[in-house]
C-alpha cells in the first residue's frame, strides 16, 4: 500500500498492548495532532489525499482499524458497541504520545468517534462527524431511538450482501457485477456525479479488499429471528457492533468538557440518510424486501433527524455544533469535494 501513497504521506506499524495498528502520517511531528477514522469496509488510505493537502503544521494520523487495511486482524466484540475500536485507539495515542486532538470519524468512524467523546471527552479539542452513522445506531430505531423489534431484527450482520461479502473475501476488484466491491463503491461511496482517477480508484478497491471477512469482523455473526425480516444481531462483528442493540451513543449530550462538533454530510448520500439503501425499514418500503410489515411498525430510519436531534439536544447543553451539507455529494465529502473539505475542516479547527 506505502507505494501508491501521495509523496507527504507515509505508513509506520505501531504495536501497542492491544493491537498492531497501521497507520499513516503527514506533517509536523509537532505540528496540531488530528486522528482521522475511517469507515466500514475501507481504510486509512480513503483519507490520503486529504493528508497531502493539509497544511503542514498539523500532525495527522490515520489508522487502520482492527481486521482493516494493514492493521492486525482481531476480533470485533459486538456486544461492547464500538469500545473495541475505542479502546484501540486509546492504546495508539498514548503509543504516540498524543494527550489530546481533535478526531475526525467518517462513516462508522463518526460512530466511533461519538463513542470515544463519551469515554474520554478531556482528550478531545474538536470532533468533525463526516456522513457519520446515527447516534441511535444503523437501523431497525424510530426517530427517538425506541427499536422497531425487541430483538433489534433487521440489524446486523444478517442483512449483508452475501454475494458482496464472497467478493470482499475473494478480493474480488474487478468491475463485472452489480455485487463487486469497484461497483459498489462506485455506486455508493461518492454521488452519481463523481468520476475518480482510475489510479485512486484502484487504490481505494483494493483498501476494501484488505478489510478481514468473517463472523469476528466482517460483517459479523446473525441469529434467526420470529420477527421481520428474519434475522437479529449476532454477538461478533462490525455490523452487529454497530446495531442498536449494542451501540447508543445518544449519551453524547452529557459530557463533560463538550469539544465543538462539525457534521458534514453529503445531499446524494445513499448509506447514511432517511432513506437509506443498506436500511432494512427503508428497503422494505421500496418493496426490495418482501413482506415488509408497514410504516408503524417497521419505519425507514431517520438517521439525519436522529443525528440532528441529539447535536440540537448538545447545543443545549452547553455545547455547539455546526452542520454543513455538501450539495450533489454522496457519502464521501472529504473525497469529492477535498477543497471545499480541506477549507472547511482547517477552518473548524482554526477557531
Amino acid at each position: 500500500m506505502a507505494s501508491d501513497l501521495p509523496d507527504a504521506v507515509t505508513a509506520r506499524r505501531v504495536e501497542t498492548e492491544r493491537l498492531a495498528t497501521n497507520v499513516l502520517v503527514s506533517g509536523d511531528p509537532d505540528g496540531t495532532p488530528v486522528c482521522l477514522v475511517h469507515g466500514n469496509v475501507s481504510s486509512a488510505r480513503f483519507w490520503a489525499e486529504l493528508m497531502a493537502d493539509l497544511p503542514d503544521d498539523y500532525r495527522v494520523v490515520a489508522p487502520d482499524l482492527r481486521g482493516f487495511g494493514g492493521s492486525e486482524t482481531k476480533p470485533v466484540d459486538a456486544t461492547r458497541g464500538v469500545r473495541d475500536f475505542t479502546e484501540d485507539l486509546t492504546a495508539l495515542f498514548d503509543e504516540l504520545g498524543l494527550e489530546r486532538l481533535a478526531l475526525v470519524g467518517w462513516s462508522i468512524g463518526g460512530g466511533v468517534a461519538m463513542q470515544y467523546a463519551i469515554d474520554h471527552p478531556e482528550r478531545l479539542s474538536d470532533v468533525v462527524l463526516v456522513s457519520t452513522m446515527s447516534p441511535y445506531g444503523f437501523g431497525g430505531t424510530t426517530r427517538d431511538g425506541t427499536p422497531c423489534r425487541p430483538d433489534h431484527a433487521g440489524t446486523g450482520g444478517g442483512l449483508a450482501n452475501d454475494e458482496f461479502v464472497e467478493r470482499l473475501a475473494a478480493g474480488d476488484t474487478s468491475a463485472e457485477d452489480d455485487a463487486s466491491p469497484r461497483t459498489v463503491m462506485h455506486a455508493f461511496y461518492v454521488g452519481p456525479a463523481h468520476e475518480f482517477d482510475p489510479e485512486t480508484a484502484d487504490a481505494y478497491v483494493e483498501a476494501m479488499c484488505d478489510t478481514a471477512v468473517g463472523d469476528g469482523n466482517y460483517p459479523g455473526d446473525a441469529v434467526a429471528s420470529e420477527h421481520w425480516p428474519g434475522v437479529a444481531p449476532g454477538e461478533h462483528g462490525v455490523l452487529n457492533a454497530v446495531s442498536p442493540k449494542y451501540y447508543d451513543t445518544s449519551g453524547l449530550v452529557d459530557i463533560d468538557p463538550k469539544p465543538p462538533v462539525l457534521w458534514v454530510r453529503g445531499d446524494a448520500d445513499m448509506i447514511v440518510s432517511d432513506t437509506s439503501f443498506f436500511d432494512a425499514g427503508y428497503l422494505g418500503q421500496a418493496g426490495e424486501l418482501p413482506d415488509w410489515p408497514g410504516e408503524d411498525v417497521f419505519p425507514p430510519q431517520p438517521m439525519n433527524e436522529q443525528t440532528r436531534d441529539v447535536l440540537e439536544a448538545y447545543a443545549t447543553e452547553g455545547g455547539s455544533y455546526t452542520e454543513e451539507v455538501f450539495a450533489d455529494v454522496g457519502h464521501s465529502p472529504h473525497i469529492e469535494r477535498p477543497g471545499r473539505f480541506r477549507e472547511l475542516l482547517t477552518g473548524f479547527l482554526a477557531d
